[in-house]
């Protein structure tokens, strides 16, 4: 009972200090909030940051269902529930210590689960629940390995993707995440970074790239006079509804990364990263829709959701500092870069099933790149230092265990099962059985 009246009375105080009326004018005078409430405001937006990145991973994998044939639909809902299972158990593992515990300057972290405060914790030197933390670090993990499965869709085994996924998120990305986000030798250069265009995005841009080229195309996709044979989508509404369940997510992926919302300057600051975030995407849409119809004389509504996302992907390195027209021009070369990037890719035979490699890697270097832009405490020579070292581990790790997987196991289908669909020849379970084997089957 004691403890029901003292929560009571906590939540009253609070919720009378937050009722009172705080003029622009007044905002400096205005009392600094206690530890306490700092602490509990702190791991609440760490919570509800968390909540939407993890929603992100039905945006995923609703846009990647939408954007496969009809026979492989059921294959991408399960390798998208399996990798976010996988992230969780993984970055607790090993994932978080080796990101975040005793990097020091250097290249990595230490080995081992992470321990969480006990029942009841009150350590207020650290400003936030250390449980809050790993859940809100955990789910941008998940992330990086969703753009690997979008990219190698429709010829990709199972398991072997899924042990992919395992060494991707306990190893490869926190490895890489130290470096900047665990206070390593990026950091200690500046290299800037705010929320993952590069951590996150281009993380698992690089190691899709690797995935693409060695698992090769899907069959059919290329001739041999060059020519490219579009393979369209299962459901444009799925595709639709997964871009916007992610732009929504992507308000927790930029705007939790302030990490602090314990003063009104802080939420000040979310609220700006969440103008720029919805500004760079919509530019995106705009700049895509507009440059596919200049182009094509019709607008394809795969290049207007993935310059949404091209364009949330170019202003997460730095969602704060810029001002909305410098954030419509970021998210609006991100748009830009999906309409050119895509049929580059095709020129090149690299096949990406959801278009993920020009969203999340080439949009993810253009945001990085063009950090300096706005923000003065970076520069252009240290930007591009922490590209190419991401870009160069990323793309060789990620190479040496598809090809140690291919060898060992094979790491894609027959060409009779392809042609028959993953969903029933790996999954048993068809997405949509009344069509059999897929409206789309080739």
């Amino acid at each position: 009972m004691k403890k029901l009246v003292a929560k009571g009375a906590a939540s009253l105080a609070i919720l009378s200090l937050s009722a009172l009326p705080v003029l622009a004018q007044d905002a400096e005078a205005a009392p600094a909030v206690t530890p306490e409430v700092a602490y509990i405001f702190n791991t609440l937006l760490f919570l509800i940051g968390g909540f939407l990145v993890m929603w992100m991973a039905a945006g995923f994998a609703m846009l990647e269902a939408g954007l496969v044939r009809s026979k492989n639909v059921s294959m991408q809902c399960l390798k998208n529930i399996s990798l976010y299972s996988i992230a969780g158990l993984m970055f607790w593992i090993t994932g978080y210590n080796l990101m975040y515990t005793g990097v020091d300057g250097g290249f990595m972290g230490s080995f081992g689960p992470y321990s969480f405060d006990p029942v009841g914790g009150d350590a207020l030197d650290t400003g936030y629940s250390t449980a809050s933390d790993w859940f809100f670090q955990m789910v941008f993990v998940a992330t990086a390995a969703s753009i690997v499965s979008g990219t190698l869709a429709e010829r990709i085994k199972l398991w072997p993707f899924l042990i992919f996924t395992v060494v991707l998120t306990g190893f490869i990305y926190p490895i890489a995440g130290s470096w900047q986000w665990g206070a390593g030798w990026l950091s200690e250069m500046g290299f800037s970074d705010f929320a993952g265009s590069t951590l996150v995005h281009s993380v698992g841009g690089w190691a899709a790239l690797a995935g693409a080229i060695i698992l090769g195309a899907r069959k059919g996709k290329y001739g041999t006079d060059g020519a490219v044979h579009p393979m369209p989508g299962s459901s444009m509404p799925l595709a639709t509804l997964g871009t916007f369940i992610l732009w929504l997510g992507w308000f927790g992926f930029n705007g939790a990364s302030q990490l602090a919302m314990g003063s009104i300057g802080d939420v000040t600051d979310i609220s700006r990263i969440f103008a720029n975030t919805n500004m760079a995407a919509a530019a995106g849409v705009v700049a895509a829709v507009i440059l596919t119809q200049v182009m094509y004389k019709k607008v394809d509504v795969t290049m207007a959701l993935n310059g949404a996302l091209a364009g949330l992907v170019s202003i997460t390195a730095e969602p704060l500092a810029p001002s909305v027209w410098q954030a419509v021009f970021i998210g609006a070369i991100g748009g830009v870069i999906v309409v050119f990037t895509v049929p580059l890719l095709d020129k090149l035979k690299i096949d990406d099933v959801v278009g993920a490699i020009p969203v999340h890697l080439i949009a993810g270097i253009w945001g990085t790149l063009i950090v300096p832009l706005s923000n003065d405490g970076a520069s252009y020579g240290t930007q591009i230092v922490g590209i190419v070292s991401y870009g160069v581990f990323t793309l060789v790790a990620s190479g040496i265990v598809w090809f140690i997987l291919k060898a060992a196991m094979g790491i894609r289908v027959s060409e009779e099962e392809e042609a028959l669909g993953l969903d029933k020849v790996e999954i048993g379970v068809e997405a949509y059985p009344e069509f059999g084997t897929g409206s789309q089957r080739m």
